[in-house]
């Protein structure tokens, strides 16, 4: 696919005006669903009849239907090519039916569409959010911003936003006079250029941070940039360490002065929700530990066990990361001398409290070590007692299975000859059942005579 003057070209193995075929195909669809929806509106003014708003509906259902089963069968470059070629009215209707799982198209399709589809239509990120907070009376003034038009005399010292879209930072970014980067990108980066100061002197740092809720735990990445005493941050999507910081900021006055006073305290509650998750695996391992050290654990307790114990360790881990991500931000900006004296003491307090942090991920990763153990040791009991079993039944049918194959031979037939052979299989196996009976019951004698060798054994050490 070639692209000139930022227009898509019809796909090159589509050369013999498929691609044009479809799209004709796809604009008399559209225009079939206009054409209906424009005789059943007047109608509909004049009656007011139910029946006809509902075959309405159904035949622009049908033509919708038709419309989806045509874009499905059609390959990423073709819908993107269709998309391109129609005006925005139409391009909305197709996106709708094509933006699930639209990735593979929207790699594919220009900027400016791009853009459109995105930020202009119903299809926009429902988490994308932007919010700039202004000082006021000592507190932080919450402004929801939907377009350039909000920032307009407001003075901010903290700009937050959720899954910004490229149109969205391009506004943002030339309002403030900052480059604001893709949320999406920021786990690409290394780690040795995630905290640095650019050329125009605006820091930036980017933090993991941490989010654990009941279905998963994991790091989220966070932009976030300092530019003259204003605070930016970009991520994507919402984290329960900014709603803290949030709701704190409003209802505590003189709790904030700038945007490294923000900048700041979302360390601190980072480091505070890190430790508040520490502590939930210590109450889930407290319960497992319970269980663990019972007399008698059964495979089916012990599989539950182990995940247990995997997803006790996937948060202590990711924990542990995420307070030395942390420790790493603060140390630059200690180092970097971007803070006051005040702000250095909390700074250095917040780095002793990650050191105390520290101390507990190693426990528990000795403690999550321990249980492994004791489950693994749990499961080899189990599996001793069921090779036991086993083992007692071959030495109790070892001696039948000899009778049986004696019972097989041609010898037992001479042995047996005048004696009707009902008889004498009746008597082999009263034979074998009777030998059985005697192998189980020696073997059960014998294990008594062992607990008991082995409890005066145990008294006599005591």
């Amino acid at each position: 696919m070639s692209v000139e003057n930022n227009k898509l070209q019809p796909p090159e193995t589509l050369e013999k005006g498929l691609a044009e075929v479809h799209l004709t195909e796809v604009r008399s669809l559209l225009s079939l669903q206009k054409r209906v929806e424009e005789l059943v509106e007047p109608l509909l003014r004049e009656q007011d009849s139910p029946s006809l708003d509902a075959a309405g509906v159904e035949i622009q259902e049908r033509y919708r239907m038709e419309l989806r089963q045509k874009l499905k069968l059609m390959p990423p470059k073709e819908v993107a090519y269709i998309l391109e070629s129609l005006d925005a009215n139409e391009r909305l209707i197709v996106w709708d039916e094509v933006k699930e799982g639209a990735d593979p198209i929207l790699a594919i399709l220009p900027d400016d569409i791009l853009e459109e589809l995105i930020d202009d239509s119903h299809y926009r990120n429902e988490k994308t959010t932007t919010t700039a907070f202004e000082l006021r009376d000592g507190r932080l003034r919450q402004i929801s911003i939907n377009g350039p038009e909000d920032l307009q005399n407001v003075t901010p010292i903290w700009v937050d936003l959720i899954a910004p879209t490229k149109k969205i930072r391009g506004w943002i970014g030339k309002r403030f006079d900052v480059d604001l980067p893709d949320p999406g990108s920021l786990t690409d980066l290394e780690a040795s250029a995630r905290f640095y100061v650019d050329d125009e002197g605006h820091t930036h740092l980017h933090s993991d941070f941490l989010l654990d809720t009941r279905e998963e735990s994991r790091n989220v990445p966070v932009a976030l940039i300092l530019k003259n005493d204003v605070l930016f941050t970009i991520r994507t999507e919402e984290l329960p360490v900014f709603r803290l910081q949030r709701a704190r900021a409003r209802t505590r006055p003189g709790y904030v002065a700038d945007g490294k006073d923000v900048l700041l305290d979302l360390y601190a509650a980072d480091v505070e929700y890190s430790a508040n998750a520490l502590e939930d695996v210590y109450a889930e391992l407290d319960k497992v530990g319970r269980q663990v050290l019972r007399s008698h654990v059964t495979d089916q307790e012990a599989t539950e066990i182990l995940v247990a114990i995997s997803e006790a360790e996937d948060i202590n881990g990711r924990t542990r990361r995420n307070v030395l991500d942390t420790r790493r931000a603060l140390s630059f900006l200690l180092r970097g001398g971007f803070l006051s004296e005040a702000q250095l003491v909390d700074g250095r307090e917040i780095l002793r409290d990650i050191e105390s942090l520290d101390g507990h991920t190693a426990f528990l990763f000795n403690k999550l070590n321990f249980l492994m153990d004791a489950t693994d040791s749990a499961i080899n009991i189990n599996q001793n007692k069921d090779i036991k079993r086993l083992t007692v039944l071959s030495v109790i049918f070892m001696p039948i299975n000899v009778v049986a194959g004696m019972g097989g031979m041609s010898e037992f037939s001479m042995v047996t000859e005048g004696i009707p052979w009902q008889i004498a299989y009746s008597g082999l196996l009263v034979g074998m059942v009777a030998i059985g009976a005697c192998m189980y019951i020696g073997l059960k004698l014998f294990e008594k005579r062992r607990l008991k060798s082995s409890r005066a054994a145990h008294r006599r050490t005591a």
